[in-house]
């Protein structure tokens, strides 16, 4: 085990200079031009500098040291006949997990702005102008790159229609986003400090009370451009507060982990029936082999790639692959769908870690505009 948390700087240094890494300024495999840092460690000698080093490439034998890992670490399972409770009482695991730790576990995500844009549309009105010239006179696929609210302008099919005949929060609101498992709010604020008087709202939940009752109590929390509420996302006839098709944005960060495997496509289903057309769904989460997968203890792992830890709450590592499938079955198109893999850096006691998160953006397809 110490082992995996720790190399020795010669080792770190022999392991480094054989790394490849891809610059933040280059579009490949589906990459947009600045995404996900862009502090490159060209020089081993350098790497206790920084806490984190961006777009780190893995070596043939780093994948293979992780893969024995894993297997290591799975090949003791919890017995099936005790797996029930980690997903029947997630909900008891999490709210005990925000009274114990309240606002305190995690920091503010304020690199949503750079990562995912798309959450802070600018200047909407004029967009819409924008689009709308543009699209006059056409008879052709609606323009999967305009920005997702025009639909309800341009096309108005039935579903935009009768969203607009249901009272709910937020109606009015030129651009909606719904950010799912929201804890105390560590996007919340974030998104909040940068939608005000922009004519966007957000709608947040949760389905720990306490974490709901903490994000509520904060300061920073403002009911006119944000509306919280409970909800357990994996039931099937969890109540909404907005009609389908009416939301741009719907975001999941490090939520989707948490979840049963076997409930995964559902929620994404369900979730993905409330997109507008052209709305676009946001996620990112763990990846494979990432260093927290690799320190489990044998007997954690409740099946493939998914672990409880020793507080009850369950984590998911995901595959490139197996998220592309997961939102593709729910009818959503590939915007980006990226590993983020860095390198995290303990200066004080010299040992790094191998992290892998995923970033994914996908949208909801236009329909064909009849001509």
């Amino acid at each position: 085990m110490h082992q995996l948390q720790s190399l020795c700087l010669a080792t770190l240094a022999k392991v480094l200079s054989v790394h490849r890494v891809s610059t933040r300024f280059k579009c490949t495999d589906g990459r947009p031009s600045a995404p996900l840092g862009s502090r490159i460690l060209t020089n081993p000698d350098d790497i206790f500098q920084h806490n984190m080093w961006d777009h780190v490439q893995w070596t043939k034998e780093d994948v293979e040291n992780a893969q024995i890992k894993a297997e290591e670490n799975s090949s003791v399972r919890i017995p099936f006949s005790e797996q029930a409770t980690f997903d029947t009482d997630a909900c008891r695991y999490w709210d005990r997990f925000y009274e114990l730790h309240q606002q305190k576990f995690f920091k503010d995500r304020k690199w949503l702005l750079l990562e995912f844009p798309e959450l802070f549309p600018s200047d909407l009105k004029s967009q819409e102008g924008d689009t709308r010239h543009q699209q006059q006179g056409r008879c052709t696929h609606l323009d999967p790159n305009a920005n997702p609210q025009h639909l309800r302008q341009d096309a108005g099919p039935e579903t935009y229609k009768a969203a607009e005949r249901v009272s709910y929060p937020g109606q009015h609101a030129d651009f909606r986003i719904l950010e799912v498992g929201c804890g105390v709010g560590n996007s919340v604020f974030p998104i909040i400090s940068n939608i005000k008087e922009k004519g966007a709202y957000l709608y947040c939940c949760d389905f720990s009370p306490c974490a709901l009752q903490l994000l509520k109590g904060h300061p920073d929390y403002d009911d006119s451009v944000c509306h919280a509420f409970m909800c357990d996302i994996c039931e099937e006839e969890a109540s909404l507060p907005f009609p389908p098709h009416s939301l741009d944005v719907v975001l999941a960060v490090f939520v989707l982990s948490s979840i049963h495997p076997d409930r995964m496509q559902g929620v994404v289903n369900r979730l993905s029936s409330y997109l507008k057309y052209g709305g676009v769904f946001l996620f990112r989460d763990y990846g494979r082999y990432d260093f927290s997968q690799l320190r489990f203890k044998k007997g954690r792992c409740l099946s493939d790639n998914f672990y409880t830890r020793g507080d009850g709450t369950c984590v998911y590592f995901f595959a490139k692959e197996e998220i592309h499938h997961l939102f593709s079955k729910a009818g959503l198109e590939e915007v980006q769908n990226v590993e983020d893999r860095r390198l995290q850096v303990n200066r004080g006691k010299k040992v790094s870690m191998h992290r892998v998160w995923m970033q994914s953006k996908y949208r909801k397809p236009y329909p064909l505009s009849p001509c």
